[in-house]
């Protein structure tokens, strides 16, 4: 698989948290808790990729591996609560912004862990990308909410978590085949929601009905298949690259909201999404030159 693709598939990876906000949206409309919506999407994401798993070719790894790749999923679930407590005294655009400092987080463990000092282009990239999310989500033009301390303090742990995800799955089980990595993970993340949001829901047999289809799209789109794209991708795009791919998730945020949710967005919000995803070609555009540069002085030599 070229370079491109696997770019493409960490963009659909970030793309699919997109989806999300809408849904859970939807949830609360319906008049589910924050806890019954999490466990939901935890619960129905990992019976999903395992079922996924049931049906693939076998392939045996070493319980110290799994264990350590479950372990990674842990991240990933408390990403989701720590966004939700950030909401409870933050504006949703507000949050959004805190969560989307993953972006330079990620660049950051990449030059701490690896020495791999930023580029002035994936500087340039990455500048564009938190100026079109002040822009997409709004703040500029609804007015500065108030921000709380207890609410910056979530939303950035959020975004660091997610970081730490996205690190991970570059990192460990590099030779685990993505399915079962991706289940693996969900091990993680389905153990802290249910640890942090008891699953009460599971004994009520009309809460459990009602809450099924919210479930089912978040476990699909926020719990079986970003690992899965990610394991895929990020292994060969790199942390640092991968996060800035990752920033698909607003765009597709804001288009739903406005498609589904008929909520409104300004021209100066549809100004930020394409600035968003030309933040990302930029950084793409530099990566790909460094895999092509690199690639040239592998041949000389």
């Amino acid at each position: 698989m070229k370079t491109w693709q696997y770019a493409w598939i960490v963009f659909l990876g970030g793309g699919c948290l997109g989806v999300l906000s809408t849904v859970v949206k939807l949830g609360y409309s319906a008049g589910f808790s924050a806890a019954e919506v999490t466990g939901s999407q935890f619960l129905f994401g990992a019976a999903l990729i395992w079922m996924v798993v049931l049906f693939t070719k076998k392939k045996k790894t070493e319980p110290i591996q799994a264990l350590k790749i479950s372990l990674s999923g842990i991240p990933m679930g408390m990403t989701g609560i720590f966004y939700y407590k950030s909401l409870q005294t933050l504006d949703v655009s507000l949050a959004i912004i805190f969560l989307f400092q993953f972006i330079w987080i990620g660049t950051l463990f990449e030059w701490m862990l690896y020495k791999k000092k930023p580029t002035r282009n994936k500087v340039v990239s990455i500048t564009v990308l938190l100026v079109g999310s002040i822009l997409a989500v709004g703040t500029i033009t609804n007015g500065m909410a108030v921000i709380t301390w207890q609410g910056a303090i979530w939303g950035m742990l959020a975004a660091f978590t997610f970081s730490t995800f996205l690190f991970f799955s570059g990192t460990v089980g590099k030779h685990t085949p993505p399915i079962l990595k991706s289940a693996l993970i969900s091990i993680g993340s389905l153990f802290i929601a249910f640890l942090l949001f008891p699953p009460v829901f599971l004994f009520h047999g009309p809460a459990f009905a009602g809450i099924a289809p919210y479930g089912l799209l978040l476990g699909l789109f926020g719990v079986a298949l970003p690992p899965l794209l990610f394991s895929i991708g990020m292994p060969h795009v790199g942390t640092g690259y991968g996060t800035i791919l990752a920033a698909s998730e607003l765009p597709v945020a804001i288009i739903l909201s406005a498609l589904i949710l008929k909520e409104s967005v300004t021209i100066i919000q549809w100004f930020g999404v394409i600035l968003i995803l030309g933040g990302i070609i930029i950084g793409n555009l530099t990566f790909a030159r460094h895999k092509i540069s690199k690639k040239t002085e592998t041949m000389i030599s």
